[in-house]
């Protein structure tokens, strides 16, 4: 059975050369050093990549989307810092009421309180502050382009004449 011919490319002069011999892979590849050095620093990125990788990010990761998956177990056992409005209408019932016929009366007592819950389970262990008005209502009311026009804004510098909020207005019944 007669053996297959290799493949072969012209040559100069009519020669005929063949594409697998050792002679013509060397001649191929001659000068390419710089070629091979390069694919071997790519592949040594790469390498390093992975292995940078694995060592990061952690194990689950993207089981459940852009997270990880212990965070859930790690929210779950944290104790909750914010008590709710149930816990202050049980000890402040009178201001929850004068508050829920207010402007404010669907903002949270923690919105400008701050997290209570420490308070809530134990009122000596947490003495609540009052909060600086003339830096919190500014928060919710500074003029805002942004805002509806029905909802309350001022310009805070000119508005009150350095004076606190709380010296024309109640806090849970801001109206004048």
């Amino acid at each position: 059975m007669p053996r297959a011919k290799s493949p072969t490319i012209a040559a100069p002069a009519g020669v005929a050369c063949d594409l697998l011999s050792p002679h013509s892979v060397r001649q191929r590849f001659e000068g390419s050093a710089h070629l091979i050095r390069l694919a071997v620093v790519a592949a040594a990125f790469v390498v390093l990549f992975l292995l940078l990788r694995r060592a990061v990010v952690p194990a689950g990761f993207g089981q459940y989307g852009h997270f990880r998956p212990a965070a859930l177990k790690e929210i779950a056992a944290r104790e909750p810092v914010f008590a709710g409005r149930e816990a202050c209408a049980g000890c402040h019932d009178e201001i929850v009421q004068a508050k829920s016929k207010g402007p404010h009366a669907n903002v949270g007592c923690e919105a400008c309180h701050g997290a209570l819950g420490a308070h809530a389970n134990d009122p000596s262990a947490l003495k609540p502050t009052l909060p600086v008005a003339v830096h919190l209502c500014p928060t919710c009311h500074e003029a805002d382009a942004a805002k509806p026009k029905s909802f309350p804004q001022v310009v805070s510098l000119t508005h009150s004449g350095g004076a606190s909020c709380v010296d024309c207005h109640n806090a849970h019944q801001p109206k004048l």
